[in-house]
């Protein structure tokens, strides 16, 4: 591929970004696409990773601060790409861009937040709180820039917010744009979501509040989430005496997902240290098919050892409401006990979905529903929407997708 001529990255995750630094590390000019108004991914919104239980607050920021003085990298954030035309190594792409309704003159004050009356739910925090009209998605939040929601915004908080930026960042006159870029190759590396579990009818999901999924907790867990760091349960803000973490939410079912998403044990290991910390006279409980560590056996068999907590082998088969809290039923395989165990609260380890709606080029996908190199050579799979993987795994392989992108012609 011409070194002139740019690589389109599609997604602003770990493996969206790696790959994009890759690039415009070696001298290749990059496009940056990321559909929300702020990059960083699912990994933004993590707690601390496993197994050495720190934040990924440090690894971000090295990353942004690359991305800045990256002279050959243009961002687009709120786009999504609509159209693709050509092939390996001459693409036209079409690029939608939404109104941000906030330019390049914002500092990150807060002033118009604080003129701000009107709220909406928080998707930075899965929902669990609410921010303004006008917001920023956490502390880390980058573009470190204020983005208006308008739909959620009332009429008449408008000139409000407008007036309290004394610097003219807000432009409420702002419209979509299309772009159309020429491009040598693509990586697409959109991501992934978490199953919808409220289909699983007998785990409780979306009927029951104090069942919540796996990156509810990571919410829960940090220290700038909604809770401040503690463990408390949704509905009355209790703080929890008894947890228990439910594996294969959804997952190697053939009625829902019918693999392994890889990752989903090791992530309910390191969330039952979020209960230990914050909450130590917490019982805490981990029911599963079996428990894939994979290379971590020594993290699992460290939480084995903590007698607060019971690791117990058996498929959940209800979540029902039980007094002020929940009962958990659920067969213990290796002992052949049928048990009863009530609770504050209900963690949902939850599979990953590829996420793959509304591709505007022709794919191969596995039987799962992950993109596979294919039908659009030129068009290279990156992270998450090729198969499951935890971080370490998806900058490895955005490695990869960097490589691959120079031998296109």
């Amino acid at each position: 591929m011409s070194q002139s001529k740019a690589t389109l990255v599609v997604g602003g995750g770990m493996s969206g970004i790696s790959t994009a630094l890759e690039l415009s590390e070696l001298g290749r000019p990059v496009i940056l696409v990321e559909k929300s108004p702020f990059i960083g991914g699912k990994v933004a919104t993590f707690n601390k990773y496993f197994p050495k239980l720190c934040p990924p607050t440090c690894g971000l920021e090295i990353n942004y601060k690359r991305l800045r003085k990256a002279a050959n990298l243009s961002l687009h954030t709120q786009a999504q790409v609509t159209k693709v035309d050509g092939g390996p190594g001459d693409y036209t792409v079409t690029i939608e861009v939404a109104p941000r309704y906030v330019n390049h003159k914002c500092t990150a004050c807060g002033e118009c937040a604080e003129a701000c009356g009107s709220e909406r739910d928080d998707d930075f925090n899965q929902g669990m709180a609410k921010t303004k009209a006008i917001y920023l998605a956490g502390h880390m939040a980058y573009p470190h820039r204020y983005v208006l929601d308008k739909e959620a915004c009332d009429e008449a908080d408008l000139p409000k917010i407008k007036d309290a930026c004394k610097y003219g960042a807000v432009d409420l006159d702002e419209t979509p744009q299309t772009l159309t870029e020429q491009v040598g190759a693509i990586v697409w590396a959109t991501g992934w979501e978490s199953y919808d579990v409220s289909k699983v009818d007998y785990l409780g999901k979306g009927e029951l509040p104090d069942v919540i999924t796996n990156l509810q907790m990571e919410r829960l867990a940090d220290p700038s989430g909604p809770t401040g760091g503690k463990i408390l349960r949704p509905s009355d803000g209790k703080e929890v005496e008894s947890v228990a973490f439910v594996q294969c939410a959804g997952s190697r079912d053939i009625n829902h997902l019918p693999y392994c998403s890889g990752i989903c044990c090791l992530a309910s290991l390191k969330q039952i240290c979020y209960v230990r910390e914050a909450a130590p006279n917490a019982k805490v409980y981990m029911f599963h098919i079996d428990v894939r560590a994979g290379k971590y056996e020594e993290f699992y068999a460290k939480i084995q050892a903590d007698e607060a907590v019971e690791i117990i082998k058996g498929k959940v088969a209800s979540i029902f409401p039980e007094g002020e809290g929940l009962r958990l039923q659920v067969e213990n395989i290796e002992s052949g006990e049928s048990l009863k165990v009530d609770l504050d609260m209900i963690v949902l380890a939850t599979g990953i979905v590829p996420n793959t709606a509304d591709l505007p080029f022709e794919a191969t996908m596995d039987d799962y529903g992950f993109l596979m190199l294919g039908d659009a050579p030129g068009i290279i799979p990156a992270g998450c929407v090729r198969r499951p993987a935890d971080v370490a795994t998806v900058v490895q392989d955005a490695t990869g997708a960097a490589m691959r992108t120079l031998t296109q012609e």
